[in-house]
């Protein structure tokens, strides 16, 4: 079993103008529901509206104002942590707190604050304030009242705020706000994000969902590395993908709570704490339209959020749970995973396995394994099924009914995979359960036997070549029909092989196929593959079949194959016609040769008895039994010599 072959099917359907079913027709991005399926915060320094000045220099005390807004209620207190940049409290600071929506907890090591606040604090007001909450206004008062302002900074949607005290002279003398205002020198804030989308197909089904996080160049911050901390429900299935696309010289650092998701990532990333070895990704769209048709690409048909963020260097994300009461979360702390809990994190992020409508394979690199260690063999649920091994990978294939796979409908199949580790002179198993999804798609495959054994790509021509087609279909399979299937090489009209159930064509008969189980349908035909003479043999062809409800939902599968003449030498494109002529004539003038050859070695070699006459008389002086000698050779009144 060698490595995943590229997806055909994408590059084929574009060169026949096709739309390809990973597009993101019918998918447009919408605001979500009151209920948004994630919540997701990022840390920045970059303020909506900001500003700082020196004018507080001639005062006694630093003056920083703080102006909150929010999209909605927060449920939990906004917290507030105000730290002395070198560690030492040496001017009283005031804090104006301006957040009359919200509950606040404020901290800091420095006894000479003194905090101005609108907001519900958890150890009481030091100072009530009554003041218009609009910008000008405000800073209008914080002048009048404090004589000058250190640092102005709007925020919106904070998740916790940390303010570093200390003044520049360099600042200009009035606090002028701007929009976009970089605080890098004297705030850093986690903010959620509320502006997040989704869409889903409008034919689909299926349950399984992707988030879409899109991190948004910034040149005035060039960052390397993203830590993201990822957390979800108790119980999460694990039919959801998270994709994160950015830049490509971008590592990611995940940290992962308690979920079961596959990723999709760019440039490259690792899963801490379990490993530091950073892991390859790919190369994502950097599209909105590119990123949803790369999710259906993935057979992920609901876009259940799509969002897009500023660089920053830290990300949280929780997964919701709608049935569960809802909260806000709070920074997740990753478990340290022990050796006997990392396979069961580690496979659960790869989901090395993946399954069509009667397969299932697992290809695990063994270079991800190397967290776990002392690897010496995977099975699965049963333990005669056994994964090859080779320097690279454990691999293992097998058919559905089998192993002890358990089918829940067309969704899923379960099994379990059965890590055997040494330890020394102990050997122990890790056993780790899982799902995999079953595409509901159409399959093509091609054999070159009535048996239906051992699939493959190659078809022969002037040779019978057998087709089926299968798909998994729970709800109506009987509705389910093979609509059409077409045979098309390149610069030759595509040749009709079955249309509504029926054979069309010379060559083609339609088979019974095996009976259908578990919403499984399964057609089969066979047909045999005549150039007509004197035609050039092409090397390539596309079997495409379409299949259908009476809804007219239609799939489509296009599979590629070589096309093999039995007289043509494999790997060859074949000898032209100066080639041919000049065999045939080196061949003759070697048969010429030859045979002159072996007429000049006959004519030289001939006895010589044939070149000259033979006396009828011996020598008298010749012995008797050279007379007996040569009179074997010779004519008798009773004999005929056998030379004659």
């Amino acid at each position: 079993m060698g490595p995943r072959a590229a997806p055909l099917l994408p590059l084929l359907l574009a060169l026949l103008g096709r739309p390809e079913p990973g597009r993101a027709e019918g998918c447009d991005l919408q605001p979500v529901a009151v209920e948004p399926p994630i919540a997701l915060s990022y840390a920045t320094s970059t303020v909506p509206r900001g500003c700082v000045s020196s004018s507080s220099l001639r005062t006694g005390r630093e003056v920083h104002v703080l102006s909150v807004e929010w999209s909605k209620a927060s449920s939990s207190p906004l917290k507030v942590s105000v730290v002395p940049r070198a560690g030492d409290c040496t001017r009283s600071v005031v804090l104006i707190l301006v957040c009359s929506r919200c509950s606040a907890t404020i901290t800091s090591p420095c006894p000479d604050l003194l905090v101005r606040t609108d907001a519900r604090l958890d150890t009481g007001v030091t100072s009530a304030m009554a003041v218009s909450i609009s910008e000008g206004p405000l800073l209008a008062w914080a002048r009048d009242a404090y004589g000058g302002i250190t640092s102005y900074s709007e925020l919106r949607d904070p998740r916790w705020v940390q303010l570093r005290l200390g003044e520049d002279p360099a600042s200009p003398p009035d606090c002028i706000p701007q929009e976009h205002f970089n605080a890098t020198l004297h705030l850093e804030t986690e903010v959620f994000f509320h502006g997040m989308k989704g869409c889903s197909r409008g034919d689909t089904q299926s349950t399984r969902a992707a988030h879409i996080i899109r991190l948004q160049p910034e040149p005035s911050f060039p960052i390397t590395e993203v830590n993201l901390i990822l957390s979800c429900p108790e119980g999460a299935m694990s039919n959801q993908i998270l994709i994160l696309q950015s830049w490509a010289n971008i590592t990611w650092s995940l940290s992962v709570n308690n979920c079961h998701i596959q990723f999709l990532v760019s440039g490259s990333y690792k899963i801490a704490p379990i490993s530091s070895q950073l892991l390859p990704g790919e190369l994502l769209p950097d599209s909105e339209r590119g990123l949803i048709a790369k999710a259906f690409e993935k057979n992920y048909s609901v876009i259940a959020s799509y969002s897009t963020i500023p660089a920053s260097t830290r990300v949280s994300l929780e997964i919701q749970d709608h049935e569960a009461v809802r909260r806000v979360p709070v920074t997740p702390t990753a478990p340290s995973p022990t050796m006997y809990s990392l396979p069961h994190v580690l496979l659960l992020m790869l989901q090395p396995w993946k399954c069509t409508d009667e397969t299932m394979e697992i290809v695990i690199a063994r270079s991800h394994l190397e967290p776990i260690k002392d690897v010496v063999n995977i099975t699965l649920r049963d333990i005669s099924c056994q994964a090859e091994k080779n320097a690279t990978h454990f691999m293992l294939r097998t058919p559905l009914s089998h192993c002890g796979t358990s089918l829940e409908g067309w969704e899923h199949a379960k099994n379990e995979l059965i890590l055997n580790l040494a330890k020394g002179a102990v050997l122990r198993s890790v056993r780790v359960a899982f799902q995999c999804k079953i595409p509901r798609e159409l399959f093509l495959r091609l054999f070159p036997t009535a048996a239906f054994e051992a699939p493959q790509t190659e078809l022969e021509v002037n040779k019978e070549a057998f087709v089926q087609a299968s798909m998994r279909w729970e709800d109506h399979p009987a509705d389910l029909q093979l609509k059409e299937c077409w045979l098309a090489a390149p610069g030759r009209d595509p040749v009709l092989l079955v249309q509504g159930g029926e054979a069309r064509g010379a060559g083609v008969a339609v088979l019974q196929g095996p009976p259908s189980t578990r919403g499984r349908k399964v057609w089969r035909f066979r047909f045999t593959y005549v150039v007509p003479e004197g035609g050039r043999v092409p090397f390539s062809a596309m079997l495409k079949c379409k299949a259908g409800l009476q809804n007219n939902t239609i799939f489509e599968k296009v599979l590629e194959v070589t096309v093999k003449d039995g007289w043509r030498l494999s790997n060859n494109r074949g000898l032209g016609l100066a080639a041919v002529l000049g065999i045939t004539f080196g061949a003759f003038l070697i048969g010429a040769l030859l045979t002159a050859g072996l007429w000049y070695i006959y004519s030289h070699t001939r006895p010589i008895s044939k070149l000259q006459p033979v006396s009828s008389r011996a020598p008298a002086s010749e012995s008797s039994s050279t007379n007996h000698s040569i009179g074997s050779t010779q004519s008798t009144p009773c004999s005929t010599s056998s030379m004659a």
